[in-house]
C-alpha cells in the first residue's frame, strides 16, 4: 500500500515536455508509481482534478543560511512552493566560522543569529539539523568565509601566495565534504580585493571536483562588459562550470548593453565555456546600504567606516568618488537618490521605506551628506532597494534559453524585498502565466529540472519513478501574490511528507542538507 496517491492530476514533470494526465503514488520519500492504473491503494488519496502537479521549486540563488536557524519551518520558502535552496551565494556564507569578523561581514545580507556555535561545515550541518528543517538545503563554499578564515580582519587587500594556498586547502576540504560549489561576490568586500591569480587557483580546485562556480561579478553597471569578460575568461581558462548570478544591467544608461552581454555569453558557450545564468523577476534589487560606499571604505571595519563618514574633511573626496566611480559599481551614480530606498534602518526606523531624496529633504541636507550621516550613525542593519533595470530587459533576459529562476532572497530585515516572500509565485503567475513570456512547461522546467541538473542534484527536480517526492499541487488560475502570502500553492510535499496543506503549514520538518 502506498502512503499517498494523487489522482487525476495534470503532470508537469520538470523536463519542459508537454504535460500529461496521470496518477502519482508516493511511498516513503520517493515517487513509487506514475500511470493511469485505477486500482491503486493508498493510506491517503488526494484528488488532483483541476490542478497541476509539479516538482518542488529549486531556488539556485538564495541567502537562507541563517533563516533556517531562525525559522526551521521555513514559512517564507514553503508558502511559495520552494522545496530546495542553494545557499552561500554572492560569496556570503557562514562557514568556516572565523568569529565576529564573519558575523559582521555577512550580517546585512544574512541577518543576525545569537549563537554561532559551529566552526566548520560539518558542525554547522549538525547545528542546523538539531531541530529539523522543513525544506532541503544545499550549500556553496563562500569566498568571504574562507578569505576571513585565512586573512582575518586584514582581508581588504590582495592575498599572498601562502594565503592563497591555505584558501585552496580549505576549499578542497569543503568540496570533498559535500558542498556543491564555490561562490564569490566580487562586488562586495572582502571578495572585491581578490586578484586574478587567487581566483584562478580557487577555480582550479572547483574544476577538479566538477562543482559549480557562482559569481556576483564586479560591475553590473557602467563596466559590466569588462566585468563579465573577466569571469568568462576565468571560466575558459580553468574549465569550470560558470553560473552568473542575477544577470542584469544596472542604470538607465546601461540598458543598451543587455543585448551585448547576452551575445558575450552565447559566444563563450560557442567557445566551449559551460556558462548559464539565473534571474529574479523584479526590476529592482536589494542589498546593504553600505554597498553604496567606495571599495577603500568597504575594506575598513564597520567602526572605521562610521568614523571615516563622520569626518567632514573627507566628504568632498568621497562624493567625487561616488559620482565619478573608477572600476567599481556606484549604484548611487547609476540609479540616483530618487530610486534608492531605505528598506530597513535599525538605528533610524523613521526612515525605513523612504528614498534617499526623501531622507535628505527631511534632514535639510544633500542626499549624499544624508547618506553619510545615517551610515555613520548606524550600528545595526542597513538594507536598501534600488531600481536597476527596465521591464523590457527583464523579459529579454528571462526569455533567453540559458536563463533559470533564482530569487536572490534575503531575510536580514523584518521588511524584506518582495522577492524573498513571493519570488517564485511572481515569476510563474505574472511572467509565465500572465504575460506568456515562457510556456508553462518551460517556466516550470527553469524552476525545477534545469536547476537540479545545473547544481548536480541527483533524483530531484523531476517527476519520475524513483525520484524524491518533492512535489507541489498548484491551481494555476488561483496562483497570485497577495498581501499576506501567496495563493494557488495548494499542497507542498518534501521528501514524501506534506509540509503545507491549503493555507496551513503542517509543522513537519522532513528537509535535508543535501
Amino acid at each position: 500500500m502506498y502512503d499517498y496517491l494523487i489522482r487525476d492530476v495534470l503532470v508537469y514533470d520538470g523536463s519542459g515536455e508537454k504535460p500529461y494526465k496521470s496518477n502519482v503514488a508516493i511511498f516513503g520519500d520517493r515517487i513509487a508509481f506514475i500511470g493511469n492504473e485505477k486500482m491503486l491503494r493508498a493510506k491517503d488519496v488526494i484528488d488532483g482534478k483541476g490542478m497541476i502537479l509539479t516538482p518542488g521549486f529549486i531556488d539556485i540563488h538564495t541567502h537562507t543560511d541563517l533563516l533556517l536557524l531562525r525559522d526551521p519551518d521555513m514559512k517564507p520558502r514553503i508558502s511559495q512552493g520552494i522545496t530546495t535552496d542553494l545557499s552561500g551565494n554572492c560569496g556570503i556564507g557562514v562557514f568556516p566560522n572565523s568569529g565576529k569578523a564573519l558575523e559582521t561581514a555577512v550580517g546585512d545580507v544574512l541577518g543576525e543569529w545569537n549563537d554561532w556555535a559551529w566552526r566548520d561545515y560539518s558542525s554547522y550541518k549538525a547545528y542546523a539539523l538539531k531541530d529539523g528543517i522543513a525544506i532541503n538545503e544545499a550549500f556553496l563554499v563562500s569566498h568571504t568565509a574562507i578569505r576571513l578564515a585565512v586573512m582575518g580582519e586584514n582581508a581588504g587587500r590582495a592575498a599572498t601566495e601562502d594565503e592563497i594556498d591555505r584558501m585552496c586547502t580549505i576549499l578542497d576540504s569543503l568540496l570533498s565534504g559535500g558542498c556543491w560549489g564555490f561562490s564569490t561576490g566580487l562586488y562586495y568586500a572582502p571578495c572585491l580585493f581578490a586578484e586574478h591569480e587567487e581566483l584562478k587557483r580557487l577555480l582550479e580546485i572547483v574544476k577538479r571536483h566538477n562543482r559549480l562556480f557562482a559569481v556576483h561579478h564586479r560591475c553590473e553597471g557602467n563596466d559590466i562588459i569588462q566585468s563579465l569578460q573577466e569571469v568568462l575568461d576565468l571560466a575558459k581558462e580553468t574549465g569550470v562550470r560558470l553560473e552568473i548570478s542575477h544577470l542584469k544591467a544596472i542604470g538607465i544608461e546601461n540598458q543598451s548593453k543587455v543585448p551585448v552581454i547576452l551575445s558575450m555569453i552565447e559566444n563563450a558557450r560557442n567557445d566551449g565555456v559551460d556558462v548559464r545564468f539565473d534571474q529574479y523577476p523584479y526590476t529592482y534589487g536589494s542589498t546593504s546600504l553600505f554597498s553604496l560606499l567606495p571599495p577603500h571604505i568597504l575594506s575598513l571595519s564597520r567602526f572605521e567606516q562610521r568614523l571615516a563618514l563622520s569626518l567632514e574633511n573627507e566628504r568632498d573626496e568621497l562624493k567625487n568618488e561616488i559620482l565619478h566611480p573608477d572600476g567599481w559599481d556606484s549604484i548611487y551614480e547609476m540609479a540616483g537618490p530618487d530610486n534608492i530606498r531605505a528598506l530597513y534602518l535599525e538605528s533610524h526606523m523613521e526612515y525605513s521605506g523612504k528614498t534617499l531624496s526623501e531622507i535628505a529633504e527631511s534632514r535639510n541636507a544633500d542626499p549624499l551628506d544624508a547618506l553619510f550621516d545615517i551610515l555613520s550613525e548606524e550600528t545595526g542593519l542597513a538594507v536598501m532597494t534600488d531600481i536597476t533595470e527596465s521591464e523590457e530587459n527583464l523579459i529579454r533576459i528571462m526569455k533567453h534559453p540559458l536563463a533559470s529562476f533564482g530569487s536572490d532572497s534575503l531575510y536580514s530585515s523584518p521588511i524584506p524585498h518582495p522577492r524573498s516572500l513571493h519570488g517564485a509565485v511572481e515569476y510563474l503567475s505574472t511572467y509565465v502565466i500572465g504575460k506568456g513570456v515562457l510556456s508553462l512547461e518551460d517556466g516550470i522546467r527553469r524552476m525545477t529540472g534545469e536547476n537540479a541538473t545545473r547544481i548536480g542534484l541527483e533524483r530531484r527536480g523531476f517527476i519520475r519513478e524513483g525520484y524524491y517526492a518533492d512535489l507541489l499541487l498548484v491551481s494555476p488560475e488561483k496562483l497570485k501574490v497577495n498581501d499576506s502570502g501567496n495563493d494557488g500553492i495548494e499542497m507542498v510535499m518534501v521528501n514524501g511528507e506534506i509540509v503545507k496543506e491549503g493555507e496551513k503549514l503542517t509543522g513537519r520538518r522532513p528537509g535535508r542538507i543535501l
